[in-house]
């Protein structure tokens, strides 16, 4: 029977689509602002699909001013370029994300850094990547992933992280790094961690929160987990299973949640855990960017 705490990443992003849904309609009623995103999705990846209706389907409830551009696999550099250009000059768009991955012929890190950091609301433009490093982030954005962990931590463990020592499995700059600097922002000790980091198990071992991003099924067991430990799990693998001899695919973390739930004081669940949380980051990113164009953010 397991004993943790499950996080429902799901209510928790409900709650928060209320209350930018009330402002978001605030925002329209008091100054004539409408938030607006732009989605661009290049290419068929059946995976970047989902995502990107669910994008839209979440920005339409919120209420904002919502558009997508759908490009061919086979578009130009130079053409992707152009449209960042354009959306980067429309005052009615706040947000602009391209959906990665990118096909391999396009520059994904020149097609990133073309959004203006303004309305770079997935957060990794140099310049926004530089504010959360620096500690200086009242015009930055943060990247969704790490910010939505951050509330569900903060949940449980409060604003304050004095004292406690947190362990990142993963170094990437979309969810690994900026996770250890919203830690130290918070106090915690930080440790990241990664595919070199030698007897890795020892190390999350100590950990009071343990933030597991690394992309491999399963990968952290129960006895790498500290008794009362926070656990994030980001990992979202898709695994092939048989199920009444019929193979159907599964999505798991990279904890062992049945083994984990058995130790950790409260864990999140994959899925249902910080997927939900993602999309509603995003959408805070940009309610909060049309404030801050229009002045409204202090």
């Amino acid at each position: 029977m397991a004993s943790a705490i499950r996080i429902d990443g799901k209510a928790k992003a409900a709650e928060l689509s209320e209350k930018i849904k009330e402002e978001t309609a605030a925002l329209a009623g008091n100054h004539g602002i409408k938030p607006g995103l732009a989605v661009v999705i290049i290419g068929e990846d059946p995976a970047s699909q989902v995502y990107v209706r669910n994008k839209k389907r979440t920005a339409d409830a919120c209420g904002f001013h919502s558009i997508q551009h759908s490009l061919p696999a086979d578009v130009s550099q130079r053409d992707v370029l152009d449209l960042v250009a354009s959306l980067n000059e429309d005052k009615a768009i706040h947000g602009i994300l391209v959906q990665l991955p990118l096909p391999d012929h396009l520059d994904e890190h020149q097609i990133t850094q073309s959004i203006a950091p303004s309305k770079d609301v997935d957060g990794f433009h140099y310049i926004n990547i530089g504010k959360l490093t620096a500690g200086d982030t009242a015009d930055a954005f943060v990247p969704c992933t790490p910010a939505g962990c951050m509330l569900m931590i903060e949940d449980h463990l409060g604003a304050d992280l004095s004292g406690l020592s947190a362990v990142v499995i993963g170094r990437s700059n979309i969810v690994g790094k900026p996770m250890a600097s919203l830690l130290l922002a918070r106090n915690a000790t930080v440790t990241i961690t990664h595919s070199r980091t030698k007897d890795l198990p020892a190390v999350v071992r100590g950990a009071d929160i343990v933030v597991a991003a690394v992309g491999r099924p399963n990968m952290v067991g129960g006895d790498w987990i500290k008794p009362g430990a926070v656990v994030i799990d980001v990992g979202i693998n898709r695994v092939e299973t048989e199920v009444d001899g019929e193979t159907k695919a599964k999505l798991i973390g990279d904890v062992n949640y049945d083994e984990a739930s058995e130790v950790a004081k409260a864990i999140t669940p994959v899925p249902g855990g910080v997927g939900p949380m993602t999309i509603t980051m995003l959408m805070a990113n940009t309610l909060r960017s049309a404030k801050l164009a229009a002045g409204l953010v202090d």
